[in-house]
């Protein structure tokens, strides 16, 4: 049998997942995803050192997260490499004040993620949903809870706090930061491949349907440009980025929207898909000579820059920009577009670096475990 570490990233209508060997390395053994879990769901898989092709299973059209959760599980378990899960690593996205890193979940754990959710209202609910579902299906097997939140924790307060008065901070009001998996990320690879630029001011940029920027120091981040939700700074896919707050007043008051109906607007009307009344997929809009489709992305351009050129103060300056997501990754005249505006700063490294999330979350998992063992 292979020890394994089972990754999932559980959404509303979607459940990913990966499996990583425990042995040196930690080398990826299989990939896959559940979809459309509501709609007409699918199953597909496949391991990545046979050439046996991918796997797929059509679900039932009322098939459940827990349904999707027990076709990975059961696929995992009875694939003819003697795979066993040792651990499930589960992406949560919201960690608060008390999380600063990878933690074994505990109920009580489990009921201090749970009050975490309205500061989350898109993701932690569905994260911990596979969590308490996987707890089920594989009862003896431990659940380790991995932070989007935990790479900022450590954040100063001038980079934390909102001017506000200090009941409020108090009581979690204050600056998280997301996409720290990503971060967590980017700086374990600048540490193993680019050892002297990682030890300077660094920021890197998030560009997928979620977007945010981290400047980092010596691979540890001092700013980010989201706060208590996911919510602000850059504009997304769907969601609005940073916004005045008397706007939001305006919407609740005058224009007598529920609350639920602003929180909708913000999180899944906005964005690209908002300003260009068409759609947030980049590559459509790239094509696309709709002056709606070309503001949109112009409106992006201007605020990434904009928001680096931010995060350039938070660090005193800039020795390189990474670029990771699937955006910054694969769209190459968005990138070019984001750096002719900052060329007033003058030449800049720029590097492209691919997202791996989930390696550095069953790394964190692993940790977790020998530090448990260890402890005992």
């Amino acid at each position: 049998m292979i020890d394994t570490i089972l990754v999932l990233n559980a959404g509303s209508s979607s459940v990913k997942f990966r499996l990583f060997s425990t042995g040196r390395g930690m080398p990826l053994l299989a990939s896959g995803r559940v979809s459309d879990i509501g709609g007409a769901p699918d199953f597909l898989a496949k391991g990545e050192q046979d050439s046996s092709g991918d796997d797929k299973i059509v679900l039932a059209p009322n098939a459940t997260h827990q349904d999707s959760l027990g076709v990975i599980i059961d696929w995992v378990r009875n694939h003819k490499a003697g795979w066993h899960v040792t651990a499930a690593a589960h992406r949560v996205v919201h960690g608060g004040l008390d999380f600063k890193g990878p933690v074994r979940v505990t109920e009580e754990i489990f009921a201090k993620l749970m009050a975490l959710c309205p500061l989350a209202p898109l993701h932690q609910k569905h994260n911990l949903s596979a969590l308490g579902i996987v707890e089920r299906l594989l009862p003896n097997v431990p659940q380790i809870a991995c932070f989007d939140t935990a790479f900022h924790a450590m954040h100063e307060p001038l980079f934390s706090y909102f001017a506000l008065p200090q009941d409020l901070t108090d009581k979690g009001v204050r600056r998280y930061g997301f996409h720290g998996l990503s971060y967590d990320w980017i700086a374990h690879v600048m540490r193993k491949d680019y050892p002297e630029l990682v030890k300077g001011r660094v920021i890197v940029a998030h560009l997928g349907n979620g977007a945010s920027l981290c400047a980092m120091q010596n691979g540890v981040s001092i700013d980010s440009s989201m706060g208590m939700t996911a919510l602000d700074g850059l504009p997304m896919g769907t969601r609005c980025g940073a916004i005045d707050a008397g706007a939001v007043l305006f919407m609740l008051r005058d224009l007598g929207m529920s609350a639920d109906d602003v929180e909708r607007v913000l999180y899944q009307k906005s964005g690209l898909k908002g300003l260009s009344g068409l759609t947030n997929d980049v590559k459509q809009l790239l094509a696309s000579v709709d002056p709606k489709a070309i503001f949109a992305l112009e409106y992006f351009q201007l605020k990434v820059a904009q928001y680096i050129a931010m995060m350039a103060v938070s660090i005193g300056g800039v020795d390189g920009i990474v670029f990771t997501g699937g955006i910054g990754e694969n769209v190459e005249p968005l990138r070019d577009s984001v750096m002719e505006r900052l060329a007033f700063l003058g030449k800049i490294p720029v590097l492209v670096i691919p997202a791996n999330e989930e390696c550095i979350m069953a790394m964190q998992a692993l940790t977790c475990l020998n530090d448990k063992a260890k402890a005992a």
